[in-house]
């Protein structure tokens, strides 16, 4: 099969094909991709912005070689430490080389430097003796708080949130993917426009205007509202296409929904193996990669369980702790995907050393939409991967502490014929049974019963197929005029 006839569904994609022809992947679109992203990658040192930072008027994210800054205001050592090798982990996803990491205990970060006046000096002394040209922050920083740490530093300064961006601002490969990104980035963007001297203070009025001819005299217009009243415009652009590119998913979604098979969103934190698991489900062929937010662009595929129900499985983006806000609303018609599925299958990393705080960052995420689209949670199956790569004393421990948990690996196959009795188990209690009368008229009907359902007895009478059957809720819904008493 060739690159451009390689099926990859999205979410608006539709399921009309039969099982094993259409709707599986090319297993070589992930290499493909992944190939494509190794392709791509920063050139140290050949850099042309200039040294001063205070005189860049647009500034490039700039990812080389940085340093590492945190502020451990509550929990214990050892989560204050998995912070920051997280952060250290997103640098590395986003093209950097990690140089040195500062961590400072503090109540709450110095609303002046995030750090205070003496630990930024320290700060500076270590970014002079390791050559860094960045500093990245685990946190999100005000506006005042990046200008006054950048002219204590001399070098660029970012936060999570900035490098997070930067991060979803390579991977996304979609249309709406990269229209999400991109409102997420200027809305982070907007307070933080600024610039230094006539730059982006130029504005005619007055005798100052006279050379410039009709219409340019007046009280005008600085450089930096210019910018931001063409950002206001490019983010007003880009609602509404978000919001026509989700009217398209919408419709999609209800004629999945109204086929009456059953929804999977898998979701998780972010590299906690969502795409391994999903590839090992149902041989998708999707990127799989050892980094943070390796999947962005949300995937659909069908596949069949071992009694024969067909089930929808979603992979989605990863979640993580302290997501940006931008993100959780310019993502929220992706992360909707969640809220219409009938069951979330909630992948943990059995090898990660906190893997309560990554379950709980994501029920928060979870949580914030479905209150905002004020729909019921559906039900949760946590699945604890990797267990390959698992420590056997702390798997052990998480065991007993979540014993309705199935323990899987998506590299090795362990576990996953669990996985898919529970997923069978689950999924039939969805069902309803139903008694009905189905003229001969309606073989369509009949026709899905047997392909959603399960029939418990059938009897041909002279009015039609008389049946007794467990249906998914939505066929209920249909079967219901045709429902038999007696």
């Amino acid at each position: 099969m060739s690159k451009q006839e390689t099926y990859e569904f999205t979410p608006a994609d539709d399921f009309d094909d039969e099982p094993g022809k259409g709707w599986s992947a090319d297993p070589t679109v992930g290499e493909q991709q992944l190939d494509e992203r190794a392709a791509l990658r920063r050139v140290a040192g050949l850099s042309t912005e200039l040294t001063d930072v205070t005189e860049v008027e647009y500034r490039q994210l700039r990812l080389e070689r940085v340093v590492l800054v945190g502020v451990w205001t509550e929990g214990t050592a050892a989560q204050a430490e998995s912070s920051m090798a997280e952060l250290a982990a997103l640098a590395e996803t986003a093209g950097s080389e990690v140089l040195d990491a500062l961590v400072q205990r503090r109540d709450k970060p110095d609303p002046a430097t995030y750090i205070g006046s003496g630990k930024a000096e320290e700060l500076r002394a270590i970014v002079l003796e390791s050559g860094a040209d960045t500093v990245i922050c685990d946190g999100e920083l005000s506006p005042a708080q990046l200008t006054a740490l950048e002219k204590v530093v001399k070098v660029k300064v970012i936060d999570r949130t900035a490098l997070i961006l930067d991060i979803f601002a390579q991977h996304a490969t979609s249309r709406e993917g990269k229209a999400q990104v991109s409102l997420a980035q200027m809305e982070y963007m907007m307070p933080r426009l600024r610039g230094w001297g006539e730059s982006m203070s130029r504005q005619a009025g007055g005798r100052a205007g006279a050379n410039g001819g009709v219409g340019t005299r007046g009280p005008g217009e600085t450089k930096i509202e210019t910018d931001r009243r063409r950002i206001r415009e490019r983010m007003a652009k880009l609602r509404r296409e978000i919001r026509e590119m989700k009217t398209a998913r919408d419709t999609k979604r209800q004629r999945r929904t109204e086929s009456g098979i059953p929804q999977v969103a898998i979701v998780g934190y972010t590299n906690a193996g969502k795409s391994s698991l999903m590839n090992s489900l149902t041989g998708a062929g999707l990127l799989v990669q050892d980094a943070l937010f390796a999947t962005l662009d949300p995937t659909t595929r069908k596949a069949a369980l071992e009694d024969g129900r067909e089930v929808v499985f979603t992979d989605t983006v990863g979640f993580v702790r302290h997501l940006p806000t931008q993100l959780v609303e310019a993502f929220r018609s992706t992360l909707e995907e969640v809220t219409g599925s009938d069951l979330l299958l909630h992948v943990v990393d059995g090898s990660d050393p906190l893997p309560d705080q990554q379950i709980k960052a994501v029920r928060e995420v979870i949580t914030e939409v479905l209150r905002e689209n004020d729909d019921p949670a559906p039900p949760e199956l946590l699945v604890v991967n990797k267990i390959d790569a698992g420590d056997p004393t702390a798997l052990t421990q998480l065991r007993s502490a979540l014993p309705k948990a199935v323990f899987v690996s998506a590299k090795t196959g362990e576990g996953l014929e669990d996985l898919k009795d529970r997923l069978a188990e689950i999924l039939s209690g969805l069902d309803v049974e139903v008694t009905v009368l189905l003229p001969y008229s309606r073989g369509d009907l009949l026709s899905r019963i047997h392909a959603d359902g399960r029939i418990l007895s059938t009897e041909h009478v002279e009015a039609g197929t008389q049946l007794r059957a467990r249906v998914p809720r939505s066929l209920a819904g249909v079967l219901t005029e045709f429902a038999h008493v007696g």
